[in-house]
């Protein structure tokens, strides 16, 4: 409504004077200020704010009457009234110079073109004036108050009396009426014979007058209230009564409100007592009370001392407070608190320290509120002398365009308008919607509103999202007189203005004709007569407003006008056709004009016709509302005749229905909004009526709507008036978004270096845009209401907005905070009927744990009670596979329930999400197993709010991998080696392995994780593999090392080679006809440049990597097939090693048939950094002139670049193959070389089966192997068949290798880990071994284990898993 902008402005007095000034009195119009000190009179100009004349009494004459008290103007600014202390009244007369004479004018900057008119000086120029006192008037007592009725100045002096003078005194002589003997009564009805008010020995202390009343609201000096009316229309002694305020008796001070006949009255308690005149019975009723309250001012609400002064706004919408301790607070008419000066910043230093307050002897509103002029206290602080002695201090402020001007296009965005600048909302409310008839009444016409392409959002949402700035329009004071050529016509604006499509439809008054008129201007032309579409009208226009396509007038008369507006097309410039409609005559329920606030055209109605199927009723004007002093009424068509259908009139015969008597809708109401928009799918909201009502917040006129076109039961009223408090004060409603948009002061301190300079006394303050959520407060008023049915179709139309679960949320956590922390028992609860309600969104389950985690621990057992079981509610999440509410619901079961609960529920998800592979909750769920298991206290691991890339992208595991293996050549006895695994503690999101390795729930994780890895390998899922390792840190080489002989044989190895077609997007090879006669085919020459691509683009992916940990060395035996792999480590390391150019050449020169070099890297090559990135690409196509191939081995080439699959696949294949080499599984190995089409691999492979340390199980199944993927490629996938037959000679010796048998202990290993200390030792049960692969014979328990020790194994329980189990012992 009214918002403080910037610093103070200092006023300074050219006259230099010892004495103070102590009251300042604006003139009616607020043109002038009277500015009073104890001997002297000054006379400012508002704007520009300059002093004009200053008197000064003479010694003799201030010894005769007493120094200056209080001053009053008469309404015409012609005279001016002095009281002196000696009961003297001094009258002035204000004498204006020669009419080509002006004090100050403006100087323009050259080439303004500005012409002189006649308004010119009165609203530019501050014009000379002098004081000469005329004959003093002797009251023979000293003066109280004194206060001006237009010809007449009422005076109340000390000894009871009231006195009236005419300001002309020659002329006239005065009349006075003693207090005794006017009848005061609590109500006018009693007044006659009822008790009356004893008066003798009191007098008035302050008095104003009220003229939409019709009477004073007085002040007696024992602190008692009263109003005093005449009965007559002059006032005489037998034609005064009064009525007075029951149980008060500490009135200080008092202030009128015409607008809104309200009467404000400050109390020595602190608070503002704001009356209004009962209009049957005449007696005094208490409208609500303005006073600080401890929640938001716990220091200083009850020590603010006695009300010093109360100034209502010019446009009476808000009022201004001081106190005897000083500062200034603002409301609104109806009791909204705006702005305080006793707290936050204002009270405070930056430093914290307090301030003192600022404090007040009087203040005044200048010219349309923009200004509050302060004068300070004399008895202040001695640190404050500088600031006192300049006087004057200016607040400046800005308003909303609601307070002059509530019309349609200032209710649909917020427009607030200081004295020279404009701030509107970025954003329109329509954009975020496809909406067919858009809103005539829009921004468009403002030069400055251009929404940006890029942001499409509504004002709303962009409020919302924390937009917090303003498009801010500053008007320079040349503007007016430059840029709007209708000046030069002599119209003022009566009626406010608004829009209509593109024009601006304006009500003014033409000084030239004496004519009012109703102008429409174009947007798109200049803003001159020229183009405006100019209708007479009758009387003065006080108000006006647009519905579709009907302006509506209320005029000075009490008349309301409708008339309807058409664009013209057969004019060649824009124009418009205004037709009279109606007229609709409101003079005998309104008793001043100026009581009404706002005339709104609006769709709503009352009657029963409305259905859900019948949305025509928003297309047509059906109702009146006007806001009569706060009084909203409204006047419908009148439809109890005989009806018309629309179709058997002729259009130009259609009478327009008469309007009913009106009926009171609400009180104390200060802005209504409603929309002429339809929208089928949110008719609850967009046929609403929205209220705002002051300190009781709001209130929203709501239709019901019978569900599924039923018949309405006659029971069930059409419309419901639901009340509602929000914490913001709402300046613009949003239909379609619920949300209601505002503004806000925000403050900045400023470290002065003076401590008396207005920048260290005085906050910054700034205006920033504000919005809040009201669909909670509606949906939780109908269910309170029983209306569940109705909360249910008004929810489900809004659940597609942005912020439709945080509604739900907030529902929730009102409600429980409410009941939960309530003293009384509540006889009946709401939260089971609001849990219900939320059960009906899919977002049930996580709107209820995090308005959980929101509360506090106390509240949960209330909230679940209502709402159901967490562990049912974890288990749906569960079923529904939303596992970041299911972690959610994990931490209330951990607070809730004992630990064997959560561990349970935390295996589940944690399997879960396992298999999901969501692994940033895989990671946050083993920390928070740890904290089960080992008793921390930390608190569990937040949800996370935001899942990491999956898989697709690469294995990320060069960055995070925990694992490495390397063999030395330091040599331990022959025919055994040693598989070790090296533990390094991983960096990044592969962080879990700790120091406590050996602690059970290090072991119980450890079960699921390697029970989880040999599920993905069962299923031949090595991508998933792939990243699970990389992920979650994963030992991969070790633990497939213990699985060689069990869970990582392959027993179908066409099955596994198409999963891995399918699992790695790699396409199966096909080759062209001309191929078959290709000397490639039998073998005499190899693919070179297409296995050397394939090579080096592997290689380059994997030596360019950034992991940043070297791994530990570890000491093994290399006499055996594992020692070949040693050779290829080094000898790759050594290659990678050089870079530059020489690793280019390498890269393209012919393959030479050894088996150390194949194109397998070593895991510990993943140390070193390639600086080639796709240097082989490039290589390629500058050596390929220098290539002389033959037309067939060119067509081969390419035939193999387009049967290789992606790069990222390429990469990941390679570094499994790596894994799998390292970790002993030839298997593996041969169908990984098969996909690659890499013959290195496969002789490698065949290679190490001549060691005898090899299994026989593990020949044979390579064999059978190789020769069903042979038999497969011939029948099913041909382009296998050239590798095949590539690889021929490997193959033929492959099946002349002998199977001997393998001695067991060679599979023992005999290193240590580093970490576990004791090792431990994994027996697995018999059942889950037949269950997973049935092991050889000859082969040992299990890969991993080694001899006991001698000390006897201490059995540790576990909890049991989902799948299988393992009895786990510890030595």
């Amino acid at each position: 409504m009214y918002f403080l902008s910037g610093w103070p402005r200092r006023l300074l007095c050219p006259l230099r004077s010892s004495e103070r000034p102590f009251l300042i009195e604006p003139s009616a119009q607020r043109f002038y200020l009277a500015v009073l000190s104890e001997t002297q009179i000054s006379i400012w100009f508002s704007r520009p704010s300059v002093l004009i004349v200053s008197y000064i009494e003479s010694g003799k004459a201030a010894a005769q009457f007493g120094f200056y008290q209080l001053v009053e103007w008469k309404p015409d600014d012609s005279m001016i009234a002095v009281t002196a202390a000696n009961g003297y009244v001094l009258l002035f007369d204000i004498i204006g110079g020669s009419d080509e004479k002006c004090l100050y004018e403006p100087v323009y900057p050259k080439g303004a073109r500005v012409k002189v008119t006649p308004a010119y000086k009165e609203e530019q120029c501050a014009p000379a004036l002098t004081l000469e006192m005329k004959k003093p008037i002797d009251l023979e007592a000293p003066i109280s108050c004194l206060q001006t009725l237009q010809e007449d100045l009422l005076v109340a002096t000390a000894d009871g009396y009231l006195h009236m003078l005419h300001w002309d005194s020659v002329s006239n002589g005065r009349r006075a009426v003693n207090l005794c003997t006017i009848p005061f009564s609590l109500d006018l009805q009693s007044s006659r014979g009822g008790p009356c008010l004893d008066l003798n020995g009191v007098h008035i202390r302050e008095m104003e007058y009220c003229a939409t009343l019709d009477g004073f609201a007085v002040v007696f000096n024992d602190g008692r209230l009263g109003f005093i009316t005449p009965t007559a229309n002059r006032l005489a002694t037998d034609q005064l009564q009064g009525v007075w305020a029951a149980d008060v008796s500490d009135g200080t001070c008092v202030a009128v409100n015409n607008k809104y006949r309200l009467m404000a009255f400050g109390c020595a308690s602190g608070s503002v007592l704001v009356y209004m005149i009962d209009s049957s019975t005449g007696s005094m009723q208490l409208s609500h009370k303005l006073e600080l309250t401890p929640k938001h001012y716990p220091d200083i609400w009850n020590k603010t001392g006695a009300v010093k002064m109360v100034r209502w706004s010019p446009d009476c919408s808000v009022v201004m407070v001081t106190w005897d301790c000083g500062g200034l607070s603002l409301w609104s008419v109806f009791g909204a608190h705006l702005i305080c000066t006793l707290g936050e910043d204002f009270s405070c230093h930056s430093d914290g320290t307090k301030k003192e307050p600022l404090k007040i002897s009087s203040m005044s509103w200048g010219v349309e509120g923009y200004h509050l002029w302060v004068i300070c206290s004399t008895d202040g602080a001695e640190g404050d002398e500088k600031l006192q002695q300049t006087g004057i201090l200016q607040f400046q402020f800005i308003k909303s365009a609601l307070t002059v001007n509530p019309c349609t296009s200032n209710q649909e965005q917020v427009l607030l308008h200081g004295e020279d600048r404009l701030y509107l909302t970025c954003g329109d409310p329509t954009q975020a919607h496809s909406v067919s008839d858009k809103s005539p009444s829009r921004d468009s016409g403002s030069p400055v509103h251009r929404p940006s392409a890029s942001t499409p959002l509504s004002q709303g949402l962009s409020t919302l999202l924390g937009h917090k700035h303003w498009q801010v329009v500053q008007i320079h004071s040349t503007y007016l007189e430059t840029n709007w050529p209708i000046r030069e016509q002599n119209m003022t604006v009566t009626g406010g203005l608004t829009w209509w499509d593109d024009f601006v439809v304006v009500a003014c008054y033409n000084f030239i004709d004496r004519q009012e008129e109703l102008r429409l201007y174009v947007r798109t032309s200049n803003l001159d007569n020229v183009f405006a579409s100019v209708t007479k009208l009758q009387a003065d226009t006080l108000l006006l407003n647009v519905f579709r396509n009907v302006v509506i007038l209320f005029r000075a008369d009490c008349s309301i006008c409708l008339y309807s507006i058409e664009r013209r097309h057969d004019s060649p410039n824009p124009s418009v056709s205004v037709e009279l409609l109606q007229e609709v005559s409101m003079s005998r329920y309104i008793p001043h004009p100026g009581l009404v606030v706002s005339v709104t055209l609006t769709s709503v109605r009352t009657e029963t016709g409305i259905t859900l199927k019948a949305p025509q009723q928003a297309c047509s004007a059906e109702s009146i509302l006007l806001n009569l002093a706060g009084q909203l009424i409204m006047l419908q068509r009148d439809r109890s005749g005989p009806q018309v259908r629309e179709k058997d009139t002729p259009a130009n015969q259609t009478k327009l229905l008469p309007f009913c008597p009106p009926v009171v809708l609400a009180q104390c109401v200060e802005n209504v909004w409603t929309t002429c928009r339809s929208n089928r799918k949110k008719r609850h909201l967009m046929e609403a009526l929205w209220l705002s009502c002051g300190e009781a917040g709001m209130k929203v006129w709501l239709p019901l709507f019978p569900r599924d076109h039923r018949k309405p039961h006659s029971f069930l009223s059409r419309r419901i008036m639901l009340p509602f408090h929000i914490n913001i004060y709402p300046l613009t409603v949003l239909f379609e978004d619920a949300l209601i948009l505002g503004a806000s002061n925000e403050t900045a301190v400023f470290d002065g270096t003076g401590s008396s300079s207005l920048e260290a006394l005085f906050p910054f303050c700034t205006v920033e845009r504000t919005s809040q959520i009201y669909l909670h407060h509606i949906l939780r008023q109908l269910l309170v209401r029983n209306l569940g049915e109705q909360a249910l179709m008004l929810a489900q139309s809004c659940a597609t907005l942005p912020y439709f679960p945080h509604v739900l949320e907030l529902m929730v956590h009102v409600v429980l905070e409410e009941e939960a922390t309530s003293r009384e028992p509540i006889p009946d609860p709401l939260l089971p009927t609001v849990a219900k309600f939320v059960t009906e969104f899919p977002l049930f389950l996580q709107t209820i744990v995090h308005c959980a985690r929101k509360t506090e621990y106390a509240l949960w057992n209330y909230l679940f009670a209502a709402v159901g079981n967490p562990k049912d509610l974890f288990e749906e999440c569960l079923m529904a596979q939303d596992l970041d509410t299911a972690a959610s619901y994990l931490i209330i079961l951990q607070n809730m329930e004992v630990p064997a609960v959560s561990r349970q529920h935390a295996t589940l998800l944690f399997n879960t999400a396992l298999e999901q592979g969501k692994w940033d909750l895989c990671r946050h769920m083993i920390r928070f197993l740890k904290a089960i298991g080992s008793g921390e206290s930390e608190t569990p691991p937040s949800t996370p709010t935001t899942q990491e890339q999956s898989s697709t992208g690469g294995f990320e595991f060069f960055r995070n991998r925990s694992i490495s293996l390397s063999q030395s050549a330091d040599s331990i006895a022959g025919g055994k080696f040693n598989l070790q695994k090296a533990l390094s503690v991983p960096s990044g999101p592969g962080e879990r392995w700790c120091k406590d390795s050996d602690s059970a729930e290090n072991l119980y994780i450890d079960m699921m994780l390697w029970r989880h890895a040999r599920h993905l390998l069962e299923q031949v899922r090595l991508r998933d593999l792939g990243c699970f390792s990389a992920q979650l840190g994963f030992e991969l080489i070790g633990w497939l090392c213990r699985e060689r002989t069990r869970v990582a044989r392959i027993d179908d190895f066409v099955a596994a080679l198409k999963c891995l077609h399918k699992d790695f997007l790699w396409p199966f090879p096909v080759i062209p006809a001309c191929s078959i006669s290709s000397p490639l085919k039998n073998g005499r020459c190899r693919p070179v440049l297409s296995s050397r691509l394939l090579k080096s683009q592997s290689a380059d992916s994997l030596l360019n990597s950034d992991m940043d940990t070297t791994p530990p060395q570890v000491t093994t035996a290399n006499h055996s097939w594992l020692d070949s792999l040693g050779e290829v480590s080094k000898e790759l390391d050594s290659a990678s090693s050089h870079g530059g150019p020489q690793t280019h050449e390498a890269f393209l020169s012919p393959l030479i048939n050894k088996g150390e070099e194949c194109s397998i890297g070593s895991a510990t090559d993943l140390t070193e950094t390639s600086s080639m990135v796709d240097g082989d690409w490039t290589m390629v196509d500058e050596n390929f002139s220098t290539l002389s191939l033959s037309q067939s081995e060119l067509e081969h080439i390419s035939m193999e670049l387009a049967n290789k699959g992606p790069h990222k696949s390429q990469v990941q294949l390679r570094y499994l193959l790596h894994v799998f080499m390292e970790a002993g599984c030839l298997e593996w190995c041969v169908v990984i070389g098969l996909i690659l089409r890499d013959a290195g691999v496969i002789k490698q492979v065949v290679g190490f089966l001549d060691s005898p340390e090899v299994p026989a199980e593990t020949v044979q199944s390579i064999r059978a192997g190789l020769k069903a993927v042979d038999l497969w490629a011939s029948s099913d996938c041909l382009g296998y068949k050239p590798f095949l037959n590539l690889i021929g000679p490997q193959l033929l010796k492959l099946l002349e290798v002998p199977v001997e048998q393998v001695q067991a202990e060679a599979f023992q290993p005999t290193g240590e880990s580093k970490l576990s200390d004791p090792p431990l030792l994994l027996l697995p049960r018999a059942e889950e071994l037949t269950a997973a692969h049935p092991l050889p014979s000859d082969g040992p328990a299990g890969a991993s284990a080694r001899p006991l020790d001698d000390t006897p194994p201490q059995p540790e329980e576990q909890e049991p898993l989902e799948e299988g189990s393992y009895d786990c012992t510890l030595s």
